[in-house]
């Protein structure tokens, strides 16, 4: 048999006799790395460890440890849960399991409701699987064969998603022991791979996300490499609980959900504040970076939502409503400002010398998100954004890009925010424009990214349907990552509104048109800083900045006096009078996560002064109250972040 030269990471190359597999590779180097590998990459491409080697390659042994294992193993687990399920419950009928960030999911079609006991027993047979260490193999079916396959089993999703396969196309499966099931694949070569898993809850979950058809079960679950991967992870969860924006909301008296306005929230007084300063920040930037805030309608005729392309590619997401005057005429709530900002742009004739003309909007936006998606403030269908178009000629492109990346760096400073991923998505399968126009966009950004030395990675078919855009994922305080910022590049829109510049030539050009938001719809963003920070905000934007704690009744007017003080100073300040032990008073302001606390008390009366406690800081002594006010002006005038409580 001959040999195949296999290049391994290091640059060796090792001589195998043709149909080896990564497998046997990873068990040459040594029983640790097999032992840790869940795949392996040949030229790039991600397959099986059990995949033959035929022809002289590179090759890369994947452990749990890559970003592309996780996957692996994640999807693998749901594959074992499934088989377990199925076991257990030979009625349930199995529909997809993907694999997320750090966790699974399978939906399943079985008319009794999964308890927590029937999850204990399902986690329980998982662990019988695993430790029988059965064999989990590839196989590649016609369409036909793959149909009467689950036909036998009964599986009707599984023959639905067969269904939009091509009569000629090929169908992989993947089997281990008596289950089988639909996957691309590569999984790991048994199931005595996967032993530190763990699942974590039910939810339920239309099929397809469409509400329009069955609601199905769906079990989470996660598995780790390492028992201490998976410990740490459970750890995570249990404060990922404790930070839940959803339950801070409600015990920092921030917002609430009402039943008649379903997935739009209520902010109540202390909430509007942090919304409101974060209005104020952006607006304090729009002056630096030179943005023209505008307000525009609500409520447009469906034929500009038609014109723009919205009506074609987002429909099912917009709120329709009748127009009594004209019954033949449906009017949409907007669910974006771009058509609006084209309307202002075309109120004139520009020459070259007005562009770029960059037009921010914080009008309230509502889109029909599906109820499955729907969650707290991070997934609302009322909402508005930091948002913002910019109009230019296609010269200024890439220093209007340029400036942006520089804006998003001020807007996130200040928040904590450091941890950050960039992606550039690219054109999806349903688009509008030409296809020249999107290359062209792609490149333009791709250049501006690579120009600007910021690392990023391609995300193909993500882009929006009108262009491709650069997204910026951000790591919280738990290391969970969140899409905030979005800069979306469009040739599409100018064209379908006839937008239209003078040049130096005194011609007639179509300007390029940015969209961007930088923290993403409000909402979204306090739901995510809210969990980012536990609540505990800096200074600056805290809902309350400062408690007045009389020590007793004798010294309330003096806290008054002192309330007054700090109120004239443009301090957010609350008293809390009660007539209860300081103890008691500065437990209740921890618990209300208030950053600074001003004790009065006889001495403090007496001398003119303050007692100053600062959260996570204590005791800071006595101090003349003019100098803590300051103090405190300085820290919110410069927005002074605060680390978030885990890095304390």
């Amino acid at each position: 048999m001959p040999n195949v030269n296999v290049t391994l990471p290091d640059g060796s190359v090792q001589q195998l006799p043709t149909g080896s597999t990564p497998g046997d590779i990873a068990l040459s180097i040594g029983p640790r790395l097999y032992e840790a590998a869940v795949a392996a990459e040949i030229d790039g491409r991600l397959v099986d460890l059990t995949h033959p080697i035929d022809a002289d390659s590179t090759v890369r042994i994947i452990t749990a440890n890559d970003e592309a294992g996780r996957e692996v193993l994640l999807h693998s687990t749901a594959h074992l849960m499934a088989q377990a399920v199925k076991r257990l419950y030979p009625e349930a009928k199995i529909a997809i399991g993907p694999a997320l960030a750090e966790r699974f999911y399978y939906d399943i079609d079985l008319d009794t409701p999964f308890t927590d006991e029937m999850l204990a027993d399902i986690e329980a047979e998982m662990r019988r699987l695993a430790e029988a260490d059965y064999a989990v193999s590839r196989r590649e079916l016609s369409k036909a064969d793959a149909t009467s396959l689950f036909s036998e089993q009964g599986e009707d999703y599984k023959l639905e998603i067969i269904a939009q396969i091509g009569d000629s196309d090929t169908v992989s499966a993947y089997e281990q022991e008596e289950f089988m099931d639909l996957c691309r694949g590569p999984h790991v070569p048994s199931t005595g791979k996967i032993r530190h898993f763990k699942l974590l809850n039910t939810s339920g979950a239309y099929w397809r996300g469409d509400e329009r058809n069955k609601m199905l079960q769906r079990i989470y679950g996660t598995s780790w490499g390492t028992r201490k991967e998976l410990k740490a992870y459970l750890r995570r969860q249990e404060e990922a609980k404790q930070r839940d924006h959803r339950k801070l909301g409600h015990e920092l008296d921030l917002f609430s959900f009402h039943s008649v306005a379903p997935a739009s929230p209520f902010f109540h007084p202390r909430g509007t504040v942090i919304y409101n300063e974060l209005e104020k920040f952006l607006r304090e930037l729009y002056l630096k970076y030179d943005y023209s805030e505008v307000i525009t309608p609500l409520i447009f005729d469906i034929e500009l939502w038609k014109q723009s392309g919205h009506w074609e590619h987002y429909r099912e997401y917009m709120y329709l409503i009748g127009d009594d005057d004209n019954p033949d005429r449906v009017k949409g709530v907007k669910p974006m400002n771009c058509p609006a900002h084209a309307l202002i742009y075309n109120t004139k004739l520009h020459s070259y010398r007005d562009l770029p003309i960059r037009m921010a909007d914080f009008g309230r936006l509502h889109r029909f998100e599906k109820a499955g998606v729907l969650s707290g403030l991070t997934r609302v269908r009322s909402f508005a954004q930091d948002d913002a178009h910019v109009f230019c000629t296609p010269d200024q492109i890439g220093e209007e890009i340029t400036s942006l990346f520089a804006m998003v760096e001020d807007v996130f400073e200040p928040f904590g925010f450091l941890d950050v991923e960039i992606k550039l998505s690219t054109r999806p399968e349903k688009f509008i424009g030409d296809p020249k126009l999107w290359d062209q966009a792609e490149a333009i950004l791709s250049a501006s990214l690579t120009d600007g030395g910021i690392k990023f990675s391609t995300d193909p078919g993500e882009g929006a349907f009108y262009g491709p855009k650069i997204d910026y994922f951000f790591s919280d305080a738990l290391k969970r990552k969140w899409q905030l910022t979005t800069i979306q590049l469009d040739f599409s829109l100018p064209e379908r509104f006839g937008l239209k510049y003078i040049d130096h030539h005194s011609q007639e050009q179509r300007p390029v048109l940015i969209h961007r938001a930088i923290l993403g719809s409000l909402e979204r963003f306090i739901g995510v800083y809210l969990e980012h920070t536990a609540g505990d905000f800096p200074l600056w934007i805290a809902p309350v900045q400062a408690i007045v704690l009389p020590i007793s009744e004798k010294f309330t007017e003096y806290g008054r006096q002192v309330h007054n003080e700090l109120k004239a100073a443009g301090i957010r300040v609350a008293t809390d009078a009660r007539d209860e032990k300081i103890g008691a008073k500065i437990r209740q302001a921890e618990l209300q996560k208030i950053p600074v606390m001003l004790i009065a008390g006889e001495r403090e009366q007496a001398a003119g002064t303050v007692s100053l406690r600062r959260r996570f800081a204590g005791d800071q002594g006595s101090k003349p109250l003019a100098a803590v006010i300051s103090e405190m002006q300085y820290e919110i005038a410069t927005r002074e972040r605060s680390q978030p409580n885990s890095e304390r």
